[in-house]
């Protein structure tokens, strides 16, 4: 009748399932998309070669959030959005230098 269950899952104890969602979900820190902001590197993000494995052939690309976007109409639509807004606000705030983190943390 009934069987002897075994636990599914129990990746509580998975160090490579932790390193998986980690590196699934990255995004570019704030610093970064500060430094893609400058004028000199915002054309290389805009004006990209086709790429088959990107949403979109990497043609749409918001450079404040590093995503990528499938056509023009869900890129403008995100531009309006709450979120893209608040993640302008945050990269425009220059970032912190070592020195300055350091000093705080005496």
């Amino acid at each position: 009748m009934g069987g002897i269950y075994k636990r599914k899952g129990n990746s509580a104890k998975n160090k490579q399932h932790h390193r998986m969602l980690k590196t699934k979900s990255y995004k570019r820190a704030n610093d970064q998309i500060h430094d893609d902001i400058k004028p000199q590197n915002i054309q290389r993000w805009q004006n990209q070669p086709i790429d088959e494995t990107l949403p979109g052939l990497g043609q749409y690309y918001c450079v404040s959030c590093a995503r990528y976007f499938v056509n023009e109409e869900s890129i403008k639509k995100h531009q309006i959005s709450k979120q893209h807004k608040k993640q302008e606000k945050r990269v425009k705030e220059k970032p912190y230098t070592h020195m300055e983190a350091e000093q705080a943390g005496k």
